[in-house]
């Protein structure tokens, strides 16, 4: 599967399952936040954009789309850099940029500046602050990892509910340049937050341990900063086909129900209260889907809760495209923040489940890039529906369909792979046997004479094994391998005789 790509992570370092990793998960929570609500709590200054430069409203919905293309299309970019200096100089980097783009937005004269400085730089910094504390947060927990990342994940409807009154709160009493100022002076944080990545390390006998004379010989390994062996990986490959297929809708009811109630008659006031409704629900799903995920009887089946939640998804914007009043599209909120929360949990730890720590990084850079061009095509093209057919109903159906398509991918790929992947440990295994059996033979030419009678005696062993040899007992034959080093250090006739037990 080609080289394991390493960064600032120490090697055989287990992660702590708490400790420190609750400062890292409080971080991870907070960038979270930022990342994910920042382009939707920007839209209160739209009407003000739209008045101080003369655009449209369309002009201005480029400012959060470039934004999040950034957030996702420079995932490669992230891994690269976490790869070569670290999550924690990457991520305090970043919350500069994320803070100077906003600083500078409120001195623009035209609304190209705004996309340089919010789109772009904001959005970089973004980018450098969102992937790290992933990475950081599947470094630091491990038993507990589902949940960590349910309650990592809840940071985006928490800051919502909190970020979009704030924004309209500063445009009222500042404007828009002073609530740009401010709002630069918050990401700040993301700097503290950054400080907060930790790097583990690993024990001091550990590092103290002197290297073993197969270790000096072993030429040092090069370190990837890109690990494109990932694609080699059908899982993997799964994975990113059908979250890719499934962003195309799954941003798409959130942007278009308000406006949704509004078509029906219902006031600004009223019709917004919806979102409200949306992010509340969305707030406790996440952490109970993150608990959820990390029983024991469900953990081994993650992909399949993740394909569970992505057809929930897609059947409630199936139903809700049927509302034909406020009461229809308050029950379509609720079903769709529990759906929607529970994406928003396992996306990531499906990821990490699948492609392992050391290659998480390379992985999640790879599925944010393929991801970022879905995010630029779904809603717009939801858009071009609505304005071709003037009915919502066909814009949430289109939704629906998307997402409930890319769980049926995920499920019936994993299955197939299952199915298929079911031959590979017996190879693995007849691999496994033949190794200690050559090995075996290399250890009896060195070994004395006086000592042949022994070593046929654990070859009979090593044989009885190897025939009904499973699953688990590739285990019993690399201890028995392990002994039989023993034994003959020792040259004891005792320790030949325990190989028997």
């Amino acid at each position: 599967m080609g080289g394991a790509v390493v960064d600032d992570g120490a090697p055989g370092v287990k992660a702590p399952d708490g400790g420190w990793g609750w400062a890292v998960l409080a971080g991870g929570f907070v960038i979270t936040g930022f990342s994910y609500a920042l382009p939707k709590a920007i839209s209160v200054f739209f009407k003000e954009l739209i008045r101080e430069f003369h655009v449209g409203y369309s002009d201005t919905a480029w400012i959060s789309s470039i934004l999040l293309a950034m957030l996702y299309g420079t995932g490669p970019v992230c891994s690269v850099l976490v790869n070569r200096f670290g999550c924690r100089p990457v991520m305090m980097v970043g919350g500069l940029f994320a803070a100077l783009g906003m600083i500078l937005a409120s001195f623009a004269t035209s609304i190209i500046h705004i996309y340089l400085c919010i789109g772009v730089i904001t959005g970089l910094g973004l980018a450098l602050n969102f992937q790290p504390s992933l990475i950081m947060l599947n470094r630091y927990f491990s038993e507990k990892r589902p949940l960590a990342n349910g309650l990592a994940a809840a940071g985006s409807p928490v800051a919502l509910c909190c970020l979009a009154p704030l924004g309209q709160v500063l445009q009222d009493n500042y404007g828009w340049r002073g609530g740009f100022l401010i709002l630069g002076g918050i990401l700040l944080n993301c700097c503290a937050c950054g400080a907060l990545m930790r790097p583990l390390v690993p024990p001091k006998k550990l590092e103290e341990a002197p290297p073993t004379a197969a270790e000096e010989q072993k030429p040092p390994t090069k370190k990837k900063l890109l690990d494109f062996s990932v694609f080699k990986d059908r899982g993997f490959l799964i994975y990113a086909v059908a979250a890719s297929i499934m962003v195309l809708g799954l941003f798409v009811p959130p942007v278009f129900v308000v406006s949704y109630a509004k078509g029906l008659g219902y006031e600004d006031t009223t019709s917004a209260l919806l979102l409200t409704i949306l992010g509340f629900v969305d707030m406790f799903a996440r952490p109970a889907a993150g608990l959820v995920a990390g029983l024991k009887w469900v953990r081994p089946r993650s992909v399949y809760l993740f394909s569970f939640a992505m057809f929930f998804n897609g059947i409630t914007d199936i139903v809700g495209s049927q509302a034909k009043d406020y009461t229809g599209l308050v029950v379509f909120c609720i079903f769709f923040g529990i759906s929607y929360g529970m994406v928003g949990a396992l996306q990531f730890e499906v990821l990490m489940t699948i492609v392992g720590t050391e290659r998480f990084p390379s992985a999640l850079g790879l599925v944010l890039l393929m991801e970022a061009i879905a995010v630029l095509l779904g809603p717009p093209g939801a858009g071009l529906l609505l304005d071709a057919t003037h009915q919502y109903m066909h814009v949430f159906l289109l939704a629906g369909c998307e997402v409930a398509l890319s769980a049926i991918v995920i499920a019936v790929g994993n299955c197939l792979c299952l199915r298929r992947g079911k031959k590979e440990p017996e190879a693995e295994m007849e691999m496994v046997v033949t190794a200690a059996e050559k090995e075996g033979l290399n250890c009896g030419v060195e070994a004395e004479e006086d000592h042949e009678d022994e070593e046929e005696l654990v070859e009979e062993e090593k044989g009885k094994y190897s025939a009904l040899i499973t699953g688990e007992e590739v285990v019993m034959v690399k201890e028995m391998e392990e002994r039989e080093h023993t034994a003959k250090k020792n040259k004891t006739r005792d320790d030949w005789e325990q190989l028997k037990i």
